[in-house]
């Protein structure tokens, strides 16, 4: 079964829901979790057992000091799959979690589990080619002569492979810290919009930096 497979099996019968207002994962990326609290530790113990598929979700304004209960959790989320796990002391984990596809919640479940699981629909990109993936891509190649090269290094091949929303979401996932635009980035399901939109936040990030002077000698 595939990755996608596993997230549509899981998102039509009980789909795990990691609530993280600090953190928003794209399809196609990878975000690393150290998973402390015991609700979220019996939810990653169940998952490893099962399908090893979590979403990660924000929470509607106005859910500080509600963090313990159950606040309303955004609809529009990113489902992934567990694809590296280490238990550390005292049970927590630490874990990688590979975004797979965008998911909107129908409903949540009334369950007894610690933790909260939803009902969910599967939502994929339409199939897109324009002049804004030419224009992305030729930003990145600027952003990466003002980055450090390893950074430059990961970026590069994988935004020269990428379209369409995959292209957006990865370029995102790389440049964009702030979790707040990152989750209007993945909110945001017109493909053309999404590219035009990320292609302005590298743009700006270009604006601020300086590019990065060579090291050793020069011929």
């Amino acid at each position: 079964m595939t990755s996608q497979e596993r997230v549509e099996s899981a998102a039509l019968s009980a789909l795990k829901v990691f609530p993280l207002p600090s953190a928003v994962l794209f399809p196609h990326s990878i975000i690393p979790l150290h998973i402390f609290e015991p609700r979220y530790r019996a939810m990653v113990r169940d998952a490893l057992a099962g399908d090893r598929v979590v979403a990660l979700a924000q929470l509607e304004e106005g859910w500080e000091g509600s963090y313990e209960g159950r606040p309303p959790m955004v609809p529009l989320m990113c489902a992934g799959v567990i694809v590296w796990d280490e238990q550390v002391e005292d049970g927590r984990y630490n874990i990688l979690l590979q975004g797979v596809t965008r998911i909107e919640m129908v409903s949540e479940l009334a369950t007894d589990k610690p933790y909260r699981e939803v009902l969910a629909k599967v939502l994929t990109d339409l199939p897109y080619h324009g002049p804004e993936e030419e224009r992305l891509r030729q930003a990145v190649f600027e952003l990466a002569g003002r980055v450090p090269p390893n950074f430059a290094e990961n970026l590069l091949p994988v935004t020269a492979r990428a379209t369409g929303g995959m292209l957006a979401d990865v370029v995102a996932a790389a440049v964009i810290p702030e979790a707040e635009r990152r989750q209007e980035l993945l909110a945001e399901r017109d493909v053309k919009r999404r590219l035009e939109a990320v292609l302005e936040d590298v743009g700006e990030l270009i604006a601020r930096l300086q590019p990065v002077r060579p090291s050793g000698p020069l011929n």
